[in-house]
Formats: C-alpha cells, sequence, structure tokens
C-alpha cells in the first residue's frame, strides 16, 4: 500500500469486527522545550470506528481540543502515532497525503465568530475549500453545492451574499457547519460546537450533525464537558483528566458502570430534572491524592466488555471485581438526612404552602376573566367589589381584576351622574 494516498476501507477492529476510520496510538503531545517543557497529553490511545460518534469528554485544560487539532496535524505529536484508515498521519508525511487528510478530516470550531473571515462573504467561505480541492466542474456546479448545504443547514442562499458579523451565533456555527460538510468528509472534529450557543439552538445543531451522519454516514470526533449532552450522541465515550485518559467505554456501559473516580464526579455533576432530589444531590468530588502511584504505574486496560479503565494492578483488580458483580454502580446519591429534614419541612408547612400551591394550580380552570363578570360589577359596584374580593382571595386573579375593573368604572360613572344631578338641581333652583 502507498503511503501517499489512503486505502478505500480501514482496518477492521478484531473484537468488535467494525472499521477503524481513525486510531490514536499512545500519543504524547508536548508543548515548550527543556525546562519549560508542557506535557498536554499522555499515553493517549482510542479508536474512532466509521459512521459513530466517539466524544472526549473532560473538564477545561484537560487536553481535549489538544488531542483534536492533533488529528487534523496542527500539534505535533511527541510521541506515538495516529493513523487514518491505517496509514500514519502524524510527524512527516507526503505533501499528497496531507491534501488528503485535509480533504477527509474537517473541523468545527468552538468559536464561530473567530473561526469565520469577517471579510470574507459566506458564499466564498464555504467555496474556499472546493477552489483549493478543485471539488467542482464549473461554475455552475460550484454555485449548486454551496445552495444545497446552505440549505441542508437551515439557512438560504440569500444568505450567501452576506457577512459573518450580520449573524446570530447559531447561524454562524450553521455556516462553520456547512464549511466543512460541503468537502463531504469522511470523520468531523467537533470542538465543542454548541458550548457558545443557547440551549434550543444547541439541539437545532445537535440534530444537525446527526442528520449529516445517517445521511453520509459522517464519523465524529466529539469534544465536549458535558456529559448530559454527550450521553444521547455518542457510541463511544473518552473520559480525559489532565492529559490522561482515564476511561474509555460505550455511552450506556459507562453510564451504568463508572469505574473511574473522576468519571463518578463528572457524572454526579450532571443536574437532576427534579429540583428537590438536585438540592439534596451529594456532590461526588474527585480527589487524586487517593491514587498512589509511586511504585507501581498505571496504565488503561481493557477489563472486559470492551471497558478500558486507567489504574495500576491493584486498582485495575477492584475495577473489574467491581465489574463482574454485573451490578449497576450509582454515581449520583442523595443526602438521607437532607432528605429526612426536608421530608419533615414539607409535612410541616403542609397545610400552608403545600394546600395554597394545589389551591393555585386547581382554581385556573374557572379562572376564565369572563367579560360578564366586569359587565355585572359595572351595573352594581358593591356587589362586584366584594365578588372582587372573594376571587383575590381564592386565587381567581382574571376573575378578580374583570370584577375590579368593572366596579371601578361603575363607580365613576355613578359619580359623573351624581355631580350631574346635583348640577342640574342647583340650576333649577336658581
Amino acid at each position: 500500500m502507498p503511503n501517499n494516498s489512503f486505502p478505500e476501507h480501514g482496518p477492521i477492529d478484531p473484537e468488535t469486527g467494525k472499521e477503524i476510520l481513525l486510531s490514536v496510538k499512545n500519543v504524547d503531545i508536548t508543548f515548550g522545550k527543556g525546562d519549560d517543557a508542557v506535557k498536554a497529553v499522555k499515553n493517549a490511545s482510542f479508536d474512532i470506528f466509521k459512521g459513530e460518534t466517539f466524544s472526549l469528554v473532560g473538564e477545561s485544560g484537560s487536553g481535549k481540543t489538544t488531542i483534536g487539532r492533533a488529528v487534523i496535524r496542527v500539534n505535533p505529536c511527541s510521541a506515538g502515532e495516529i493513523q487514518y484508515k491505517g496509514v500514519k498521519i502524524s510527524g512527516k508525511i507526503s505533501k499528497s497525503l496531507d491534501r488528503d487528510v485535509i480533504r477527509n478530516i474537517q473541523m468545527v470550531f468552538q468559536d464561530p465568530a473567530a473561526s469565520l473571515n469577517e471579510r470574507a462573504t459566506v458564499d466564498y467561505i464555504i467555496s474556499e475549500g472546493l477552489y483549493n480541492f478543485h471539488l467542482f466542474e464549473n461554475e455552475a456546479d460550484r454555485v449548486q453545492k454551496v445552495e444545497k448545504i446552505i440549505e441542508e443547514v437551515g439557512l438560504l442562499p440569500e444568505h450567501l451574499t452576506r457577512y459573518p458579523h450580520e449573524f446570530s451565533g447559531g447561524q454562524r456555527q450553521r455556516i462553520g457547519l456547512a464549511r466543512a460538510m460541503v468537502m463531504e468528509p469522511e470523520l468531523v472534529v467537533a470542538d465543542e460546537p454548541i458550548s457558545a450557543l443557547d440551549v434550543s439552538i444547541r439541539a437545532q445543531v445537535l440534530n444537525l450533525l446527526k442528520k449529516f451522519q445517517k445521511e453520509r454516514g459522517v464519523s465524529y470526533l466529539f469534544i465536549a464537558h458535558d456529559l448530559s449532552i454527550v450521553r444521547f450522541i455518542s457510541d463511544h465515550i473518552g473520559v480525559i483528566y489532565k492529559g490522561n485518559i482515564v476511561e474509555i467505554a460505550e455511552t450506556e456501559e459507562l453510564f451504568q458502570y463508572p469505574l473511574h473516580p473522576y468519571t463518578k464526579s463528572l457524572i454526579s455533576a450532571v443536574p437532576i430534572p427534579d429540583p428537590k432530589l438536585e438540592k439534596n444531590k451529594v456532590l461526588y468530588t474527585y480527589d487524586p491524592s487517593i491514587h498512589d502511584y509511586s511504585e507501581d504505574q498505571p496504565e488503561l486496560v481493557n477489563i472486559g466488555h470492551n471497558h478500558f479503565v486507567y489504574g495500576n494492578k491493584k486498582e485495575i483488580e477492584e475495577y473489574k471485581r467491581l465489574r463482574d458483580e454485573n451490578k449497576p454502580i450509582q454515581a449520583v446519591t442523595i443526602d438521607p438526612e437532607e432528605a429526612k429534614k426536608q421530608k419533615a419541612k414539607n409535612t410541616e408547612f403542609m397545610g400552608h404552602e403545600e394546600a395554597d400551591s394545589s389551591e393555585i394550580l386547581s382554581t385556573p380552570v374557572h379562572d376564565t376573566g369572563s367579560i360578564w363578570y366586569m359587565i355585572l360589577s359595572f351595573f352594581l359596584p358593591v356587589l362586584g367589589l366584594l365578588a372582587a374580593f372573594i376571587f383575590r382571595k381564592k386565587n381567581y386573579i382574571r376573575n378578580y381584576k374583570k370584577c375590579k375593573k368593572g366596579a371601578i368604572v361603575g363607580f365613576i360613572v355613578l359619580a359623573i351622574i351624581l355631580v350631574i344631578f346635583c348640577l342640574l338641581l342647583i340650576l333649577s333652583v336658581l
């Protein structure tokens, strides 16, 4: 196999039988030299299968983006290698192979504003890759490809003549996604593409990513720090802490059996939708000092079920024992004492707070705010005020407002009539 081109298919994983699209093998990434050298990534290894999403999760500064940039050959590897379809793409490679890497591996950046050329139109931004790799037959073909991709990401062809600063953050991220997908890549490195977006826009962008994966078979290296998001889009998840990948497993396997303490801490930080449970939740704080690696050095080991965990021999034996028990591991715990206190508090105020809440929820069914309440209160303002007082006490707010408004207008009209009557009476006497 020549070293200046990629084969049609990558190697097959013997355990899963899936095609390996990208393989990161024992990669170290170091910045600086000598005493100032900082090892940002240490001995990282994982595989991305064709048509699947591999998510890399960890806190800020853990090395997620560093690995993503190494995949697209921005960050050099100081040790190990990265293979694409079994061909080494890290280090020094031929110019033609470098072009193939750019063509087949695209990146969607975290900051959509900083990653787009503010002086270029959207049309040119999306077309730049097509120009560089001559991926169109003629001008009409280029325009057709650009208009098709801009519509697929939810924008309109008339947006092509505008500039990035004329768009919102979500729209700019769509432009960045269109720029990547118009190249028809096999692998997309998505570097926290939704972290700067609103919640509703996040869902739209995630749906777009899944849509392209389903229609085109594209694979993703999805970089994120929020486990609650990656759970629903990932096939495999890798957890990274200070440059070390500490756990790799299939998505549900990881959530059902989180073995490494750092993984447990990330899962415990995911918010619970129930506010009472969330209030009494015990956050699991990871303390790296619990590990003793002074003599027995740790490594990433497959403990079965295609589940990899980072630890020394003693820790690996414990992880295997826990996994072999086949009992789901609960990473989130509720403080029983706090829960008891909360329950006692709720019971104590049941007659007041919860009764009021129940009443508020039940009364709006008949709280229509009918105009007849205002008309009747207008003609009978005294009764209207009395009805308004009762409605207000029973939390029928709409009815209360109508009665109050009708009664006030009724009193004003009565006052005007009374003034006019008095003036007429005075004039008749004079």
